[in-house]
């Protein structure tokens, strides 16, 4: 594998990442689903869902909560490389998430909580797919 095809698939994953993020925060949880392998494995603080069924039933009872207002800050994102098809990684998370209603910003607090995520990828015909993502908690308000 040279340089270039290495950089493409942690750009690939990376954005899985920031997808997920996106997705969970813009009121498009349901599409987290599409991010993860058929037999994908997400494990959060609400619990560990199995299987891309699962994981859709999960993330789609997350989009009904229209009062809550989250952001998933992802930073230090590490991808390791280890083959064409297969990548683990490591994604810093500092979570914000408040309950709200009524127009304008929701009030700024601290973090939720500060965290990690421990990621596998899995090249599948469709690209680049979580196999499992791993959530842990290092702090909490």
């Amino acid at each position: 594998m040279n340089d270039m095809e290495r950089l493409l698939i942690e750009r690939d994953c990376t954005r899985l990442s920031v997808d997920y993020g996106r997705f969970v925060d813009f009121g498009q949880a349901a599409k987290v689903a599409e991010l993860f392998t058929d037999d994908g494995v997400c494990e959060l603080s609400a619990g560990r869902f199995e299987g891309i069924d699962q994981i859709r039933a999960f993330f789609e009872k997350r989009q009904q909560q229209t009062d809550v207002v989250s952001r998933h800050v992802s930073t230090n994102i590490t991808i390791d490389v280890h083959d064409a098809d297969r990548a683990t990684g490591l994604v810093y998370l500092t979570f914000y998430r408040v309950v709200h209603q009524g127009d304008g910003p929701a009030p700024l607090g601290p973090p939720s909580f500060i965290g990690s995520y421990s990621d596998e990828y899995r090249r599948t015909p469709d690209g680049w797919r979580f196999a499992s993502r791993i959530g842990s908690t290092a702090l909490k308000s």
